[in-house]
């Protein structure tokens, strides 16, 4: 008999996660849209303000340091993860400045304009709408910025993958909503960003455990969605 696998809210959810969260891509699909972002993300960050909206444990916050931006901030709704930011971030203070805030995608306590790159990795599923998202994306970077935004691909959710962890032994899943590239593309009209790169990575069987069990059919299809956005000047 199979076991029902309860879907909690993110704030729920990774409350949960946070304790046993890995500070690192660790699944075949992250790899995959991990290299997909870097490859859009800027060789050289030196003097730069950047910020990650959904930072989770920091990972891409990480990725900006070793890159030269000056000073680095994380968001996320989850204070257990931003717990977890810390600690990980702790060694790269001498490298830049870092601030972790507490706050919601779409309602981020940054002031406008403030970051010349903006990342939100894995995060917009989280959340119903994804306009306010963009919209607050958009405002908090700098007219001309670039925001680079990936998440699971609308494909993965129609095969009924979910985004799921284990926790005291338990099976879980966080809420996840899938945004159609139609749906990114007439949010980003409205609200003042213009798409530049979009990226379908699909995985690479070399990331793949030995003895893994997975959905065959994620090797036939794109795992993540990744966009590569402007604000308009």
């Amino acid at each position: 008999m199979l076991r029902h696998t309860p879907i909690l809210d993110p704030a729920e959810a990774y409350a949960l996660w946070a304790p046993s969260y890995p500070a690192r891509a660790h699944n075949p699909v992250m790899l995959t849209e991990e290299r997909a972002m870097l490859g859009l993300l800027p060789q050289d960050l030196s003097g730069r303000n950047v910020l990650d909206a959904g930072c989770g444990t920091g990972r891409y916050m990480r990725y900006a340091m070793q890159r030269g931006a000056a000073r680095v901030a994380g968001v996320d709704l989850s204070r257990d993860m931003l717990l977890r930011a810390e600690a990980e971030l702790d060694a790269g203070r001498r490298r830049a400045s870092i601030e972790l805030m507490q706050g919601s995608l779409d309602d981020l306590p940054v002031t406008d304009a403030w970051a010349d790159l903006t990342l939100c990795g894995l995060a917009v599923g989280h959340v119903e709408q994804l306009e306010p998202v963009l919209g607050e994306l958009c405002r908090v970077t700098q007219p001309g910025g670039m925001v680079l935004c990936s998440d699971v691909h609308p494909i993965g959710h129609a095969l009924g993958w979910l985004r799921d962890f284990k926790a005291d032994g338990q099976r879980y899943a966080v809420r996840h909503t899938a945004h159609l590239y139609s749906h990114w593309h007439a949010a980003c009209a409205r609200v003042g960003l213009e798409i530049g790169s979009v990226l379908e990575p699909m995985l690479d069987p070399i990331d793949i455990p030995a003895g893994a069990h997975f959905d065959r059919a994620a090797l036939d299809v794109p795992v993540a969605l990744v966009f590569q956005l402007w604000r308009k000047p």
